[in-house]
């Protein structure tokens, strides 16, 4: 069984995910012990927001082992990245291998030092009509990527056609047992120094639930933004125990 937990207080116009947190974590404390009770052997999947600080104060909350409950995390942020990678490079979001990590928000970041298009490193691709892409024009396309959300909130209200796409394909992968890598939010044992905070991270993604990929390569810089990442998160779930 697949339990989708997405119950939560909409985000409104120029407010943060975090500012989110307080609120829903409430609400969560509350439908988590009925939830356990009718499906205690479940693999639970949270899409509110903020997705990584609630999945690690809802792992702590009922004792399931983390890769049975994590978040929907950065999937849609992957998405949307390969996509508009894909647009600039002139080829299918198909053959655009990059990810997005760390919090599903502000301090989110592509993992630049692995992407590549087809088996070509993301600044070396280059094709007829499409120039070779800049360190600048990379890190705009992460920005815009990474505040997506706010512009469709400040547009309709709110969001939900594209993260219920992703959150469908997550549940895909559960049921039919795939094995998928994705960049799920699971609670983090010792990942590259990383512990006890729930951040996405390319993740191996089954009817068992998710369990994250070691062998992730991260430069430097990377770590050092996965661990800014994961002090910020940390201190808004402290804030909340």
């Amino acid at each position: 069984h697949v339990v989708v937990i997405t119950a939560g207080a909409k985000q409104n116009p120029g407010q943060s995910r975090i500012e989110l947190a307080g609120v829903n974590a409430g609400i969560l404390r509350k439908m988590l012990p009925q939830l356990l009770e009718v499906a205690p052997d479940a693999v639970y999947v949270i899409v509110t927001n903020p997705c990584d600080v609630l999945t690690v104060l809802a792992q702590e909350e009922t004792g399931l082992p983390p890769e049975r409950l994590f978040a929907s995390g950065t999937v849609l942020d992957t998405s949307r990245l390969r996509v508009r990678l894909a647009q600039r490079a002139g080829v299918s979001p198909s053959s655009v291998h990059a990810y997005i990590v760390g919090e599903h928000g502000d301090t989110e970041f592509p993992l630049w030092s692995s992407a590549t298009i087809g088996t070509v490193p993301i600044l070396d691709w280059q094709s007829a009509g499409h120039p070779p892409m800049t360190v600048d024009e990379l890190d705009q396309i992460a920005v815009e990527v990474r505040d997506a959300a706010y512009k469709v909130i400040q547009g309709k209200g709110a969001t939900n056609y594209a993260i219920g796409l992703s959150s469908a394909r997550i549940i895909e992968a559960i049921l039919r047992d795939e094995h998928a890598v994705m960049p799920v939010s699971t609670v983090l044992s010792d990942f590259h120094g990383v512990d006890r905070v729930a951040l996405s991270v390319p993740s191996i993604v089954s009817s068992r639930g998710a369990v994250p990929v070691r062998e992730s390569a991260f430069s430097p810089s990377e770590l050092g933004l996965l661990r800014r990442s994961a002090d910020a998160l940390g201190a808004v779930a402290a804030s909340l125990r």
